[in-house]
């Protein structure tokens, strides 16, 4: 499996950034205006997203998806019951914040595609990505699938607050209900990430001393923008 953990420079560079956004609610200084690398792409330290409120929209719904799709894999595949509960919580919270979105987007008259159409070559890769990770999710069973599951959590959350970031930057004139979707999202998505962090610590400690936990993964950029992360780079 093609994934693996993201630097720690760089998880806490867009953990930090994310929490001074949501508790700031301030737009970006200077020294952080977004620089397009594409048109219609707004980029926050490296990672991109489309500033187009539709396109955003349908991204956030395929992350969403793509979420409650692993969560629930999550209870079904795991005998552990930190990771069943996570899924759970991933189901219940992605369920919850898609509702909204959709909300929303039916109220500005907008529908979304559960499959958003790749706007270059590095999104086509990162979508074929995560169907092949998802394939694997779903024949994985017990430690194996622990490992698996959670490794990508870490590095997905990453690559969906860094594009929530970029989008916040990028989108100054947001309406107020897209404005606190980004607020939610740079609250809980560096939560989720966290417990994730967490949860992968405790598999790996097993395997140290012998346990049934997973092996850990290898530090290194992650060449995957989970949640449907698209079009970004990783550094």
């Amino acid at each position: 499996m093609k994934r693996t953990l993201p630097g720690l420079a760089l998880a806490v560079s867009l953990f930090t950034g994310g929490a001074a956004l949501a508790q700031s609610g301030a737009s970006a200084t200077p020294a952080m205006k977004p620089s397009t690398t594409q048109k219609g792409m707004a980029e926050y330290r490296g990672f991109m997203a489309p500033t187009d409120e539709k396109a955003l929209l349908e991204r956030l719904h395929y992350a969403n998806q793509q979420e409650i799709q692993a969560g629930q894999l999550a209870q079904k595949n795991s005998q552990n019951a930190e990771v069943r509960s996570f899924g759970e919580m991933m189901v219940k919270d992605h369920t919850a914040m898609d509702e909204k979105l959709m909300a929303y987007a039916k109220s500005k008259g907008l529908k979304l595609s559960d499959m958003p159409k790749a706007m270059n070559d590095v999104e086509k890769k990162m979508m074929a990505q995560d169907k092949a990770t998802m394939e694997e999710l779903t024949v994985l069973q017990g430690a194996p699938f622990d490992s698996c599951y959670m490794a990508a959590q870490v590095g997905d959350h990453d690559a969906v607050l860094g594009k929530v970031l970029a989008a916040r930057q990028g989108m100054p004139s947001a309406s107020p209900e897209l404005t606190a979707m980004f607020t939610e999202l740079t609250q809980k998505v560096p939560a989720h990430r966290e417990q994730a962090w967490q949860i992968l610590g405790k598999l790996d400690d097993g395997m140290a001393v012998g346990g049934s936990g997973a092996s850990p993964a290898p530090a290194g950029n992650k060449d995957h923008a989970g949640h449907g992360d698209m079009g970004t780079k990783k550094n």
